[in-house]
């Protein structure tokens, strides 16, 4: 392993050390854990637009909630928004319903901080992402994770609107 390896798993193994923990109530009423989740409940899983289950197909089809796969968080800030819970109950249906499939969650940050900072958050970032997930009835087994920090922008530029597209977490099937 090179030095730049070993760097960043210690960084993760850091970052996973440091994550805090919160509850979050699910629709049925019991506790699920969830890392700096918004306090929205978790859907019911499994039951697509149409009251039927989600099939592959859903995931290119641009008309389902499973084709945005975009999670954008505030200024430093791993907390899950209002706006990305029906995304995120929409993949947590069809990964529970679909148990052969893994999905990857990216976790991105801007370029503001330094770089260890932001490869810390992006984990956090992504890590809240599989929490929710898990706590939707996805099997962890099913969810990797990966920190990018300010990396792999999505807008290379250097103002509020590049900002705001880079601070994401992104679900890779």
């Amino acid at each position: 392993m090179n030095t730049r390896t070993l760097a960043l798993a210690a960084f993760a193994a850091l970052a996973l050390a440091l994550g805090g923990c919160s509850s979050m109530k699910k629709s049925d009423g019991t506790e699920a854990p969830v890392s700096d989740a918004t306090g929205a409940g978790a859907g019911a899983g499994g039951v697509g637009a149409g009251g039927g289950r989600w099939s592959g197909g859903a995931l290119d089809d641009p008309s389902s909630p499973l084709s945005k796969r975009v999670l954008f968080f505030e200024y430093d800030s791993a907390e899950l928004r209002a706006d990305s819970m029906d995304v995120l109950r929409a993949h947590g249906s069809y990964l529970a319903g679909n148990r052969g499939t893994n999905v990857t969650v990216e976790g991105h940050c801007d370029e503001r901080g330094s770089r260890e900072y932001n490869l810390a958050l992006g984990e956090r970032r992504a890590q809240a992402v599989k929490r929710y997930l898990e706590a939707d009835g996805v099997s962890a087994a099913q969810i990797s994770i990966i920190s990018y920090g300010e990396e792999r922008p999505a807008d290379p530029g250097h103002d509020e609107s590049a900002w705001a597209q880079n601070r994401r977490a992104v679900l890779v099937y």
